[in-house]
């Protein structure tokens, strides 16, 4: 019983834990890719950079409050800065949008001319990032802080594995819960919301009930950036932050928006778990859960492990061709591409 115990500890450390606050950054990212796509009409490739500018942003204003001696105490830094960092994040997409998509957006430009810029633009952000913060991993220096320690654990239960649940893994569960209950009601309960799902659903007809499509796209780059600069931030908390990984991001948000369905909201939540542990399980190695499992004759040689984690990210590829060609509209049944 003990053996049993303790593999499920391990799983829950290396694999479900972990799971379930990857599963939530990636399902805030591909709503903020869903948001755009439905609503904008175009795949913003700009969207990882987009973040990986808000979660900079964050790390200079926490590394400024850290050097007065201003903190949270048993909560991270980030916290405090965060909301600077939004409105930076909000102030920059909309520069973008009235310098950049705007012009395309009068002319009715195509879907593919839209991801050529947006292409163009997640360079350029990707070049702002590198220039004021640099290309290696930056850590918040916010100190890593649990809810509960492996070794407290292993001394309460007696097991010899032990369980650590992070700080910044469960913020991201309760924000992502908080947050999607929040934008599911702003887009069902307000004016303004469903003026968006109007206007996403038939834009002439929107248009022709008076609906200013100038805010729509304010409002939506808004919540956009918003999603992207908290989604950054919590991902930066639980791991580190790299320029270079954000952009690498961008594959598993387009995978997960679109395997939940593009165009659908729940369908981005979904994707986003979908994803999520299909890259974890998939690469995590499991000779020391099944040692615990298995009669010491059958303990297993190798490391039982499917794929190296270098090559997480193709899981991601991987999955999304495989759902393109299956299932083009996704689980929830989205929009096809």
């Amino acid at each position: 019983m003990t053996d049993i115990l303790n593999a499920l500890v391990l799983i829950s450390n290396y694999v479900l834990i972990p799971g379930i606050a990857y599963g939530s950054q990636l399902a805030l990212g591909a709503l903020g890719v869903t948001l755009v796509y439905s609503i904008l009409r175009f795949a913003n490739f700009a969207h990882a950079d987009m973040m990986a500018f808000g979660t900079m942003v964050t790390v200079l204003i926490t590394w400024w409050f850290q050097s007065l001696g201003i903190n949270l105490g048993p909560l991270p830094t980030a916290l405090l800065a965060l909301p600077f960092a939004i409105i930076a994040a909000i102030a920059m997409t909309l520069l973008i949008d009235r310098t950049v998509y705007k012009f395309y957006r009068m002319k009715r430009s195509s879907g593919a001319i839209f991801i050529i810029a947006s292409t163009g633009v997640m360079f350029i952000l990707n070049g702002i990032v590198r220039f004021i913060i640099g290309p290696n991993d930056q850590r918040f220096a916010d100190g890593e802080r649990f809810i509960i320690k492996a070794r407290a654990f292993k001394q309460m239960t007696g097991l010899s594995e032990g369980l650590g649940i992070k700080v910044s893994q469960g913020l991201t569960v309760v924000i992502v819960i908080l947050l999607v209950i929040a934008l599911f009601w702003f887009l069902q309960k307000t004016r303004t919301g469903k003026a968006m799902r109007a206007y996403s659903d038939n834009e002439d007809l929107a248009l022709l009930s008076g609906i200013d499509p100038e805010k729509v796209v304010m409002v939506t780059w808004i919540i956009v950036a918003t999603l992207a600069t908290i989604a950054g931030t919590l991902y930066g908390l639980d791991k580190s932050f790299k320029p270079f990984t954000y952009f690498q991001l961008l594959l598993p948000f387009f995978a997960a928006a679109i395997v939940g369905g593009i165009g659908n909201p729940i369908g981005a939540i979904v994707g986003g778990f979908v994803i999520a542990f299909s890259e974890i399980t998939i690469t995590y190695a499991y000779k020391k859960f099944f040692t615990y499992l298995l009669p010491e004759s059958m303990d297993p040689d190798g490391m039982m492990q499917l794929l190296s984690t270098d090559y997480k990210f193709a899981v991601s590829f991987i999955i999304l061709v495989i759902v393109l060609l299956v299932r083009p509209t996704g689980l929830m049944r989205g929009k096809t591409l």
